[in-house]
């Protein structure tokens, strides 16, 4: 545990005995109250004008409504949810990673300890922190209160508890610092307590900076249009039925056939007096009348998905595009999420990495670096091709690299891995079998590779190989020593050489393997 006194990203000092207190839970007579006032209920644009104006007025708590309207957005509409799910947990589903600072021993314990958190808690624990935190794309902000485990003498978070955004409002002077609404009035957050992720969807200020704010009006049309349709189907959803009488009928029997006829469309049945009929009517323009509203639904949809995920192919039915526009519009979503990720990132970095480690560890000039990126997914037949020509012609490429842009995990010893095809040609073939022949032997009693290359030199009696080489030359020195270099020229294309070659290739060859296998 730091011994001296700490400090927050705004200079302000940190109280360690508030921080194993709670701060911002909800009470049953106090002011932050789980319940809600349900501002989506009878809604007109007046009332939502209204309240997306006094949700821009900080410090007094009038994001109330604002921050309450756009949960129960997602609540009443099926789509707007689906969307906005898509885009929280695609981010959140990626995983969090830790790298060090550097390779210092000192950074790579920082590194470590705050991965611990993240890797003994349940990726769905971990998955569900993140989706909360990620509330802000919607409403503009989240908040996280740390609930801080010291038992063993270390500060570690427990868990990460969502608080609900309708406790907390930005500050009245710039509307950027987010405030707790506390009995005695509104108070600002303790430092090393909160994780508090204020999204930047868009320019400006915070509170008007979440897709809630851009989807309400698509949202309340929606909603209308929903309620005429349904209407319009109670209306038109059965075929028109009409009861024909004889004209001397009277009112008794007018009646009866008037009750029918009425039966006939909410109960499917209905008798008749013999002579009366009843005929049903089948309008085709009643169809196209209904289309209106489909169109004017799918319509809003289409915006509400462009504002979410940027785009609406992977949310519409059918074939609507090329597939050039389809990889289009993925990479759209793609560039979103990274921004999203990236967001995210920074504020773990902030408001929990830092806390941790300076609690823990001390001040540190670097902390690690939070990573939340997906994978690419490399092009496996491209890099095959690339290592095929570049590694002959003496490209040097560390085998756990490639693995790793492949996804592949290295084998261990006592695992069965695939080899290349040995090849057609005679020397390596006998030279592989060497090879193999001495993997063996060393494996039995632990020799030195060299050893086992000095034992094949002796065995191929190197001298006879040698003579037809050497033999010619200390012929031509005895007889003429002073000559001797002038004379090797006139005699090196005659020396037979075959031999001496080949067995070399294989020495050098089983020397070679040798050294990559031990």
């Amino acid at each position: 545990m730091a011994k001296h006194t700490l400090y927050d990203h705004t200079g302000r000092p940190v109280d360690m005995r508030a921080l194993r207190e709670e701060h911002s839970g909800p009470s049953v007579t106090g002011v932050r109250s789980i319940l809600t006032t349900h501002p989506a209920g009878r809604l007109t644009p007046q009332r939502l004008a209204s309240i997306l104006r006094e949700s821009e007025v900080p410090g007094d708590g009038s994001s109330e409504d604002y921050v309450e309207l756009a949960e129960e957005m997602e609540e009443r509409d099926l789509h707007y949810l689906g969307v906005l799910n898509t885009r929280k947990r695609q981010v959140a589903r990626i995983g969090v990673t830790v790298e060090p600072a550097s390779d210092s021993a000192e950074d790579l314990r920082d590194a470590e300890l705050v991965q611990g958190f993240f890797d003994r808690k349940a990726r769905a624990s971990i998955t569900d922190e993140l989706v909360d935190m990620l509330d802000a794309i919607g409403k503009g902000y989240s908040v996280a209160e740390i609930d801080w485990e010291t038992s063993e003498r270390d500060w570690m978070p427990k868990r990460l508890v969502h608080r609900l955004p309708q406790w907390f409002d930005f500050d009245r002077d710039t509307g950027e610092q987010l405030m707790l609404r506390k009995d005695d009035g509104w108070g600002p957050l303790a430092p090393y307590k909160f994780v508090t992720h204020v999204t930047k969807v868009k320019s400006g200020l915070p509170i008007r900076g979440g897709l809630a704010r851009a989807a309400a009006w698509a949202w309340l049309f929606k909603t209308f249009t929903l309620k005429d349709w349904m209407r319009f189907v109670e209306a038109y959803g059965h075929p028109m039925r009409l009861g024909r009488f004889p004209p001397n009928a009277d009112p008794d029997d007018k009646a009866v056939l008037y009750r029918a006829v009425r039966n006939v469309a909410a109960d499917a049945a209905a008798i008749i007096p013999e002579g009366m009929n009843i005929e049903f009517v089948d309008d085709t323009t009643v169809r196209g009348r209904a289309e209106v509203f489909r169109e004017f639904v799918a319509y809003l949809d289409s915006r509400i998905s462009i504002a979410v995920l940027g785009q609406t192919l992977t949310t519409e039915q059918g074939d609507r595009g090329s597939q050039a526009l389809g990889n289009v519009h993925q990479k759209v979503r793609e560039d979103i999420e990274e921004s999203d990720a990236e967001q995210l990132a920074g504020v773990l970095h902030r408001d929990f990495v830092i806390p941790v480690i300076a609690l823990n560890h001390g001040v540190r000039k670097a902390y690690p670096r939070v990573v939340i990126e997906r994978k690419k997914a490399a092009d496996a037949k491209l890099l095959g091709d690339v290592l095929e020509k570049l590694v002959p012609m003496g490209l040097r490429v560390r085998a756990d690299q490639v693995r790793s842009v492949l996804h592949l995990d290295a084998p261990a010893e006592d695992d069965e891995v695939l080899e290349p095809p040995m090849s057609a040609s005679p020397v390596v073939a006998a030279a592989l079998r060497r090879r193999d022949r001495l993997a063996t032997a060393a494996a039995r009693d632990r020799r030195p590779a060299i050893e086992q290359v000095v034992d094949a030199i002796e065995a191929d009696e190197w001298q006879t190989l040698a003579a037809p080489v050497i033999e010619p030359i200390l012929a031509r020195a005895a007889s003429n020593p002073e000559g001797l270099l002038r004379d090797l020229v006139s005699v090196y294309p005659d020396l037979d050489t075959e031999a001496l070659t080949e067995r070399l290739a294989r020495v050098l060859f089983v020397a070679d393997s040798w050294g990559r296998l031990t």
